[in-house]
């Protein structure tokens, strides 16, 4: 941003999985001129549509999306990546005079977004095997033991079993001696250069179960299971980092016969619970965020993005 000029302003619309987010974004669409901007880590990859809860097309032709359809299931996209295709088409948005929406439940791509990502040493393949072996040899926990030594708070964050994130602390102290809660700490005290609105969609948790499990029924009537056999019969490997995105992990297992349709059904409802609980988590870390129900405020969002608007 040059001197002197107005940072960009945007408003952000986050919270759990089947929250009522898409929702209320198309519906704001009808007040405002806005263009959304996706921030979900699975709606970048195309042929991933019902899993993922994509804007149907439909919606898509009457609002303009971005960062969703960007890259195949096989080609890496990183939050990197995201920070990239994001703040370009944030930039394109403002100069056709609309408010970016950016809507999804991926905190860290949100987080990415508005203020950069953390500094921190890049990943070590080699390191990070050599972590994983560690813990195949001296039992589960003991990686989590090791990092409570060198950066309790990081430790105090996450639990045993938590190994990728676990891996990820020891492998920032090992290669710069800085603890990465340290670097988290510092790096939450940076500005974002814009000028932020921040809604998150948090209804009573058994309301927001019951949305989870009543989305996946509707998922799997409206063709997951086929979704997911086409990707496979496009030769995408199982192990792909997309295709172990809750539900479609599930329904690999259940299409290799190893898991009968009830019980794949309830284990990706489960896995969802499990998942909007470790996206609240992560937002209600955010002290910026207004929180509602969207089905019951939305004449408070409209006041909301007025009034942010209106004080440009």
């Amino acid at each position: 941003m040059k001197e002197g000029q107005r940072p960009l302003s945007l408003v952000v619309i986050c919270g759990p999985t089947a929250g009522g987010k898409t929702s209320l974004a198309l519906d704001l669409a009808e007040h405002f001129g806005v263009e959304i901007v996706s921030a979900d880590s699975r709606q970048v990859y195309r042929g991933m549509d019902i899993g993922t809860a994509k804007a149907s097309v439909e919606e898509r032709a009457k609002v303009r999306h971005h960062l969703i359809d960007v890259v195949d299931p096989n080609e890496n996209f990183t939050a990197s990546d995201f920070i990239v295709y994001g703040r370009v088409a944030l930039n394109d948005i403002a100069d056709r005079s609309h408010l970016p929406l950016v809507v999804g439940g991926t905190g860290f791509y949100v987080d990415a977004l508005l203020r950069g990502l953390v500094d921190a040493p890049g990943a070590d393949p080699a390191l990070r095997q050599e972590l994983a072996d560690w813990e195949l040899q001296h039992g589960s926990g003991s990686l989590h033991t090791r990092l409570q030594a060198v950066d309790p708070v990081m430790a105090a964050r996450l639990t045993p079993l938590d190994q990728v994130r676990i891996i990820r602390a020891l492998e920032v102290y090992y290669q710069s001696g800085q603890r990465l809660s340290d670097l988290q700490g510092r790096h939450a005290a940076v500005k974002s250069p814009y000028r932020v609105l921040s809604i998150g969609l948090a209804s009573q948790r058994d309301l927001l179960y019951d949305r989870i499990n009543q989305r996946v029924d509707e998922m799997i009537q409206a063709g997951l299971l086929n979704e997911v056999q086409a990707l496979l019969e496009q030769g995408y490997n199982p192990d792909l980092k997309a295709l172990k995105t809750i539900g479609y992990q599930e329904c690999v297992n259940h299409l290799l016969g190893n898991a009968s349709l009830p019980d794949t059904i309830s284990l990706i409802q489960r896995n969802s619970r499990r998942y909007a609980k470790r996206q609240l988590t992560w937002f209600r870390k955010n002290k910026d965020i207004i929180w509602l129900d969207s089905p019951r405020e939305f004449a408070k969002v409209l006041k909301l993005i007025d009034h942010f608007i209106m004080s440009k």
